[in-house]
């Protein structure tokens, strides 16, 4: 049995006690399903941290920095960003990568650390597939690692975010390499229920 201790975190004076599950994995291992069966198991709020990088790009002031460094070609035709355009851009580049962090990492952390200091006194379930690197994860009590089968990932996630092969590789070589001994919980997805449901029954 492992047993968790509460972390006290300070942001402009409050201290923020919180439970804080950490999942990460390369996309299309099965992180957002996860997620969401042990929401339900435990009744708590989660935060796939990719969808706020998506409202960081639709920031007005981030989408105006975003077109002055890569021109007003990653836009779509209703004038917001094409993330599909966008990434063609910085997923070919670490250091136009980097750009697009700094651009948009502020706003994410404003939107973060807001959430964290409303979960006082409770759990929260981080989901990202960049979260290892980031300032949270030392802020994780519990870390999990999902992975899977490559060719059975690259399917899931042509078929589920409508993109192309050559898209997928591109994208997915600009992920991160995870050291599973620095997790408390390493688990394989062979996409069968069964065996998401063993991970969450698993996990305590």
């Amino acid at each position: 049995m492992i047993f968790f201790k509460r972390k006290l975190y300070f942001r402009e004076g409050i201290i923020v006690k919180v439970r804080i599950i950490g999942i990460t994995g390369k996309s299309g291992s099965g992180k957002s399903t996860l997620t969401a069966l042990l929401s339900k198991k435990w009744q708590c709020n989660s935060v796939n941290i990719d969808k706020i990088g998506h409202k960081a790009t639709s920031n007005k002031k981030n989408l105006k920095k975003l077109c002055e460094v890569f021109g007003k070609q990653i836009l779509g035709d209703d004038g917001n960003i094409d993330r599909k355009k966008l990434g063609n851009i910085v997923f070919s580049s670490k250091e136009k990568m980097d750009i697009l962090t700094n651009i948009t990492w502020d706003y994410m952390q404003e939107i973060l650390d807001d959430i964290l200091k409303k979960e006082t006194g409770k759990i929260v379930i981080l989901e990202w597939a960049l979260l290892p690197i980031s300032k949270y994860w030392e802020k994780c009590n519990t870390k999990i690692f999902i992975q899977a089968d490559n060719e059975k990932r690259k399917n899931k996630v042509i078929q589920r975010d409508h993109i192309s092969e050559e898209y997928f590789l591109k994208r997915d070589a600009g992920s991160i390499d995870y050291t599973p001994y620095k997790f408390d919980y390493v688990f394989h997805n062979d996409y069968k229920p069964e065996t998401m449901e063993k991970m969450v029954n698993t996990i305590t």
